[in-house]
């Protein structure tokens, strides 16, 4: 399944034409506003506002009005055989003491609230993923082009070891290593080309893109460079714990829990609505059956107004109320504890990110040491080898070094770039992001 899936991903690129360049804010704001799942959280905020309505129905009349019409036949004493009859109808209900009632009109506002925090949290974790995706292809591409410029440098030296066995200064072994050197590269620089193509698959499908055969995939523009950085997790604990939209979300979820435990609890207190009811009979002489009644005056139908109150209150339920309680209640408590466990973990989050950042910095220090001398060794291990005084293991040794150290480098800067992503994320400033980069689309 995976190999089909590999193959589908890079027969689908080769149908995919590269369009203009795009930068990482352009990305963001793309992605802001076509991302697929930041739409759809937008058409559930919109739902959320029409669940609004329903939940504050309760505290609104309910009004019924009707009408009826027919025809009346059979053979009676003193009535005609057919008559033709018509009236309408109406019932009126309005709640005046109901404990449901506070608790849905809360519920509606705190689901409103809850869609557009969803929302939020679809906005963080989207521009999240674009970010992370824009890194990896830019990762990717220095990879793919690190490796293309070392094998420029193989080739030259393949054709230097040429020359020296032409001109019999050298055996043909050393001309052969020198090939298999340069050869070795390839898969390598064919990996990273596949990774960028997938990554940049990525970044599309974040951005809105169709991915369709002759869709225009993004060309990225701009580079990995490393920061120098100045955090201090202790001053952030607060801002995220006010901040960040999936604590906010946890918030608002348990409040809601706590309105929809209230509703369901309701059903334990008594009930006191404003009723009222009618009949309009546009006509009289209208009759119906009046049920063995010896007076002719009850079959005879007419307009009529009834108005009072009704008091109901459900003393025994056997538990049906109680057992909906006691489960919207563990819900609700189960909600609090994650809420608890979320808020304990932002300082331990924000502390092992800051020692993941220190740890990078030295490691990219160490790697930009390690590419000088590595650099220094190989333009050294060219000269003597120019003059026979070292071999092609030197050669292959002191490239394959540098080789390594200047990925380590790369890779320093893009798990830096990564890591204060995670930052971001960890401190809630992805709004910063959105409101910075909505009008930078091109």
């Amino acid at each position: 399944m995976r190999l089909r899936a590999a193959i589908l991903i890079v027969s689908l690129a080769g149908f995919i034409l590269p369009a203009r360049a795009v930068t990482l804010d352009s990305a963001l704001a793309q992605t802001l506003e076509n991302n697929p799942r930041i739409l759809q959280a937008k058409t559930a905020l919109e739902a959320a506002a029409g669940q609004r309505l329903v939940l504050r129905a309760v505290a609104y009349p309910n009004g019924v009005i009707g009408g009826i019409a027919g025809d009346q036949g059979g053979q009676r004493s003193r009535i005609s055989s057919n008559q033709p009859f018509a009236f309408a109808y109406g019932s009126f209900l309005q709640p005046l003491v109901h404990a449901e009632i506070p608790a849905s009109l809360r519920r509606g506002d705190i689901g409103l609230l809850v869609a557009q925090q969803q929302l939020n949290v679809a906005v963080m974790e989207e521009l999240h993923r674009a970010r992370l995706a824009f890194y990896s292809a830019l990762l990717q591409r220095s990879l793919e082009s690190l490796g293309r410029v070392q094998r420029a440098r193989l080739e030259e030296n393949i054709a230097g070891e040429k020359s020296r066995y032409e001109a019999g200064q050298s055996e043909r072994g050393a001309f052969t290593s020198a090939t298999l050197l340069a050869r070795e590269l390839d898969p390598q620089i064919e990996e990273a080309r596949s990774a960028a193509g997938l990554a940049v698959l990525q970044l599309a499908q974040s951005m809105g893109h169709s991915l369709g055969p002759g869709a225009d995939l993004p060309a990225l523009e701009g580079g990995l460079e490393f920061q120098s950085v100045d955090l201090q997790w202790r001053r952030e604990v607060e801002h995220a714990l006010q901040r960040r939209v999936d604590l906010k979300l946890a918030r608002l979820l348990l409040r809601a829990a706590g309105e929809d435990q209230r509703i369901i609890a309701a059903g334990y207190y008594p009930a006191l609505n404003a009723v009222a009811s009618g009949e309009a009979i546009p006509v009289s002489g209208i009759h119906r059956d009046s049920g063995g009644s010896p007076q002719s005056s009850d079959d005879t139908v007419a307009s009529e107004v009834r108005g009072g109150a009704a008091y109901t209150w459900r003393v025994i339920d056997n538990g049906e109320v109680g057992g909906k309680v006691a489960r919207q209640k563990a819900a609700r408590e189960t909600n609090e504890l994650q809420l608890q466990k979320l808020e304990a973990n932002v300082p331990r989050e924000l502390a092992r990110l800051q020692n993941n950042l220190g740890a990078i910095n030295a490691r990219y220090r160490s790697f930009v040491q390690a590419a000088e001398l590595a650099e220094q060794n190989v333009a050294s291990v060219q000269e003597n080898r120019a003059h026979g005084l070292a071999s092609v293991l030197d050669f292959r040794s002191a490239e394959s070094s540098l080789l390594v150290t200047r990925r380590g480098v790369l890779r320093a800067v893009f798990d830096q770039k990564v890591a204060l992503a995670e930052w971001d994320r960890a401190t809630g400033r992805y709004f910063q992001f959105s409101d910075d980069t909505a009008e930078k689309v091109h």
